[in-house]
């Protein structure tokens, strides 16, 4: 726990269900029908894959979002309170249907298309100062699947700050390719930013990470750069340092593994672990995700991660 705060982290994201499809013949073409051989059916979004993961390495995590009165809004709720998430700050509405995502599996990449329903009608007066209170830490991700934040995006983060939480921000893909969040007004008041490197190119239009990095760094504190295989590269203030990759030769999916990265960078980061500490053990759980399908499927206990850490990456937690 984080001082006298009630949780460690509250999440302010989107939800919704991922309808996977693994084992796929082909690409889908118009007019053609293909087969997948895999099906599966589990809680979605970046921002409750991180939620759940970082739950259930033992970090105390708070949820605001907001769902539909259905059977997939039962399932977002089954699924974060199982992990151990409280869910009390999560809002229904009959007016619109909760999210889903139709995820292609395709070995280490993937295709998607998103219904995001309710998640875009959060808005940043459903993040009260008193929910923002119950926290240390405040983490949002997938900012341009929420309409609803969107504008009001750099007075949440700069109301976490009056408050007193630290802050990580997490842009994830822009559906739209506008990439219209303004990071330099955004970004002082974000302790930890955590893009991937094509998320950090596009908002810079730059063509390399060390490019990229150059631009935001007179407005920026801590940059960590997700990379796939390549790694990750952080950067805070005063030096880059580049973190290898835990590779993984048997890949089910790589659905999450972003999102559990983040989850294990923060997990250590509201244990005021040194950065590089930080930026090791992200890239581990990054890893332990694409071992089972999904995003929470190899975080179904602490145990298990341990376990899996143990057998398939030589790591000892």
């Amino acid at each position: 726990m984080t001082g006298s705060k009630k949780y460690d982290v509250l999440v302010v994201g989107e939800l919704n269900i991922d309808l996977i499809l693994n084992r796929i013949g082909s690409f889908p073409e118009m007019g053609k029908e293909i087969l997948a051989d895999e099906m599966t059916v589990t809680l979605g979004s970046s921002s409750a894959i991180f939620a759940s993961n970082l739950s259930v390495l033992g970090t105390s995590v708070s949820y605001v979002g907001k769902v539909g009165w259905d059977h997939f809004a039962a399932q977002v709720f089954s699924s974060l309170e199982r992990a151990g998430v409280d869910v009390s700050h999560i809002l229904r509405t009959p007016d619109y249907q909760t999210g889903l995502t139709v995820a292609l599996n395709y070995g280490n990449d993937r295709a998607m298309v998103t219904y995001p329903g309710a998640m875009i009608h959060l808005t940043d007066r459903d993040v009260t100062d008193e929910v923002l209170a119950t926290a240390g830490h405040m983490h949002l991700s997938s900012i341009f699947l929420q309409e609803g934040i969107k504008p009001d995006v750099v007075e949440l983060f700069r109301r976490a700050k009056g408050l007193g939480l630290t802050t990580s921000f997490d842009p994830q893909w822009d559906p739209h390719e506008k990439w219209d969040v303004e990071l330099e007004k955004l970004l002082p008041h974000v302790d930890l930013f955590l893009p991937n490197a094509g998320e950090l190119q596009q908002f810079t239009s730059s063509g390399t990470m060390e490019g990229a990095l150059e631009a935001i760094k007179p407005f920026c504190n801590v940059v960590v750069v997700k990379n796939g295989v390549e790694g990750a590269m952080m950067w805070d203030k005063s030096e880059a340092v580049h973190q290898p990759a835990f590779l993984n030769d048997r890949v089910t999916d790589a659905i999450g593994a972003g999102d559990s990265f983040n989850a294990g960078f923060i997990h250590y980061f509201v244990q005021k672990r040194a950065l590089r500490a930080c930026l090791e053990f992200a890239a581990l759980t990054g890893a332990v995700n694409t071992t089972a399908a999904g995003g929470t499927s190899a975080f179904e206990s602490v145990e298990q991660v341990k376990a899996t850490a143990r057998e398939r990456f030589n790591y000892q937690m």
